[in-house]
């Protein structure tokens, strides 16, 4: 090893240091953050209905279009994730990330809601493709680093589910609001266009105010963290450290072997997919099959900040008690089966018709519950992503945050990406007309729409759960692995203390 200043060695932090409390200011700025994502995730949902009802162009080329940018996805984030690990700056290793990803963040999520005119359909989703992949390509630049700074931040295990509920909370909120400005004030209904959500004028609007408000958030999150920069984990100064290519290939590969990682990754692709695909067909439920208008929706809409305030002290509560695999499972069950109940009963002719006065009260009642148990379920597992961060650690020597959380990129994109694709594929299915008026709609196409819509939501759900046993880290192995790490850190502080010339420390 090269000898190198002693004040260098000063300045590296002890990745025990994370053990302190983080301020609440901080606490706040990075659980504002996830507001971008939310955005980005609740706008989303909303390009299959825009394009197929709006503009016109088929279900299956626009679904398409939006599950091939997960192509771009899976190359691109596992780089930006090693990258960030390896950064090295006087900002640290995320913060360049974070702050630089803000602005072209917005100007791509613009560029997505404004095609040019005269397209055919294929030259539609071709352009849809294009800039929703470099759109992905910005928000993962933001997201990768930013969730990859929790090991960073605090190593309790309980700290870390509580850090994330916040981020959820904050997430959850960022969508109603965004949400219910859009469906209030945007999506007006005209004589022309008696749907709201329909009205294509309503989406420049949408997409201005989607793309401030994510350029906000980043650079809320980013600057309201940099305080802790000090106290964080930097990339290592070592030569070794900057490979080859090949060799950070090698390393990305290795760290996708890791049992727990995989077992969330199988869980977290299958379930976000799900979420994607109950997104993209909720305007459709609502619209169609409820008759729900734009202001209708626009309440539903709150279910978000009532199951996030649920879910946001439910969810270390339930960790700690049962433990965050058991928790994740076990909610995630529950929450989809309250999830689909009005639907199915729909199906049987036995839920609240449309136009009941009591019908928006229950769907608001049951997305509430719903919600707030897959919100619990979704705050746990990435907890445990924070876990296996150590854990590999321990087994390689290797503090891979941004690879693994590269991966957690990639099942949020999923969301919005393949489950989009899935919708199409449902709505094709099914039969369900393009561009059609809502009143048109037979009790058929509705009916069939149900029927394809739940057994598939259902099985992506359950097939999740399922793959989510073979998850094998609890409570006391990571603390094994926190003291285990502590006691390897110490040695090499003082190793390298006495490498550059200097005395021990004494503890």
């Amino acid at each position: 090893m090269e000898a190198q200043d002693p004040a260098e060695y000063a300045e590296r932090p002890d990745p025990s240091s994370a053990d302190g409390v983080v301020p609440r200011r901080v606490r706040l700025a990075y659980g504002f953050g996830s507001v971008s994502t939310a955005v980005k995730n609740a706008a989303f949902a909303y390009l299959l209905l825009y394009y197929n009802q709006v503009v016109g162009i088929p279900a299956t080329i626009v679904s398409t279009a939006i599950a091939a940018t997960l192509v771009v996805d899976a190359l691109v984030d596992p780089f930006i994730g090693r990258w960030s690990d390896m950064t090295r700056t006087s900002i640290g290793r995320r913060h360049p990330f974070i702050l630089g990803s803000a602005i072209p963040t917005a100007i791509f999520f613009l560029l997505i809601w404004l095609p040019p005119g005269g397209l055919s359909p294929t030259q539609t989703g071709i352009w849809i493709f294009a800039i929703a992949s470099i759109t992905r390509i910005a928000v993962s630049a933001y997201d990768i680093p930013s969730t990859a700074m929790v090991p960073e931040l605090t190593s309790d295990y309980a700290d870390r589910t509580r850090l994330f509920s916040l981020r959820f909370w904050f997430g959850y909120v960022g969508t109603f609001a965004f949400v219910a400005l859009s469906l209030t004030f945007f999506f007006v209904e005209t004589p022309e266009h008696p749907v709201g959500q329909l009205n294509p004028e309503g989406y420049i609007k949408f997409a201005v105010s989607g793309a401030i408000l994510m350029a906000v958030a980043i650079l809320v999150c980013g600057l309201g963290t940099m305080s802790q920069i000090p106290r964080m984990r930097q990339a290592d100064a070592r030569p070794a450290a900057r490979g080859t290519w090949r060799t950070h290939l090698r390393e990305m590969f290795t760290a996708f072997r890791s049992r727990a990682f995989l077992a969330i990754f199988g869980f977290g692709v299958l379930k976000l997919t799900a979420i994607g695909l109950t997104g993209a067909l909720a305007l459709y439920f609502n619209t169609y099959i409820f008759d729900l208008g734009a202001k209708q929706i626009a309440v539903l809409a709150l279910e978000a900040v009532t199951a996030a305030t649920l879910a946001a002290p439910l969810a270390p509560v339930f960790s700690r008690e049962f433990g965050k695999k058991r928790t994740a499972m076990a909610t995630a069950v529950l929450g989809i089966l309250v999830s689909v109940t009005p639907l199915v009963l729909t199906y049987f002719g036995l839920f609240l018709p449309a136009g009941h006065s009591l019908l928006v009260p229950a769907l608001l009642v049951q997305g509430t519950i719903s919600g707030s148990l897959i919100a619990i379920s979704l705050i746990n597992t990435r907890s445990m992503l924070a876990d296996v961060v150590d854990d590999y650690a321990v087994r390689t020597g290797q503090h891979s945050s941004g690879v693994f959380f590269s991966a957690s990129s990639f099942m949020q994109q999923c969301s919005a990406a393949l489950g989009v694709f899935v919708a199409g594929l449902v709505l094709t299915a099914a039969g369900f007309p393009e561009k059609v008026d809502p009143s048109t709609v037979s009790r058929t196409a509705e009916l069939s729409l149900i029927a394809h819509y739940v057994p598939t939501v259902l099985s992506l759900w359950l097939g999740g759960v399922l793959i989510l046993l073979f998850y094998d880290i609890d409570q006391k192995r990571h603390r094994a692995n926190v003291d285990q790490l502590r006691e390897v850190a110490a040695k090499e502080r003082m190793r390298e203390t006495e490498n550059a010339g200097g005395s021990p420390p004494t503890f």
